[in-house]
């Protein structure tokens, strides 16, 4: 499923805000430092732990050698503290960064379009961001279910022929 301006998530061509996060390991992180010199991948999920987002970061984690052939830097984002993220990656074994979004709660999934302000959490949106900082291919799934298998792949497809 392709973004739209409607669902609220930034649309290809946006600008993506430069915000700072903190990950699974308690070390600050820019989002421009996951894009500089190559692309990234910012999944965001609700919950760590649960059986839905813990399928989708399994997928994906499995899935990390394409993303590394490709040059894109992927790393989920959920409005989950540094600690249960911490638990979460040790757990699961994740090689790529969990940021929290913890605080100020979901201000890095409101700036991008994906906070659900009701339940309190991030919605399962994915932006592909090129090394410029604007969006280069978005998605959003807003059933619980979660993402269809291989969507992501679809975020390599946006990129351009080597």
């Amino acid at each position: 499923m392709n973004a739209t301006a409607a669902a609220g998530v930034l649309p290809a061509g946006a600008p993506v805000p430069d915000v700072e996060l903190v990950d699974q390991h308690g070390q600050r992180l820019r989002w421009s430092e996951l894009w500089e010199g190559q692309h990234a991948l910012l999944v965001f999920y609700p919950f760590a732990f649960s059986p839905t987002c813990t399928r989708e970061l399994d997928e994906l984690a499995e899935d990390l050698a394409a993303f590394d052939a490709a040059a894109v830097q992927v790393a989920g984002v959920s409005c989950d503290p540094v600690p249960a993220l911490r638990a979460f990656s040790d757990a699961r074994g994740y090689p790529l960064p969990l940021l929290s979004d913890f605080w100020p709660h979901g201000a890095a999934a409101r700036a991008v379009g994906v906070f659900d302000g009701g339940r309190g959490v991030a919605r399962r949106g994915s932006l592909l961001v090129d090394p410029a900082g604007h969006v280069r291919w978005s998605a959003l799934q807003e059933d619980r279910a979660g993402r269809p298998a291989g969507l992501h792949r679809a975020a390599l497809e946006a990129l351009p022929a080597p």
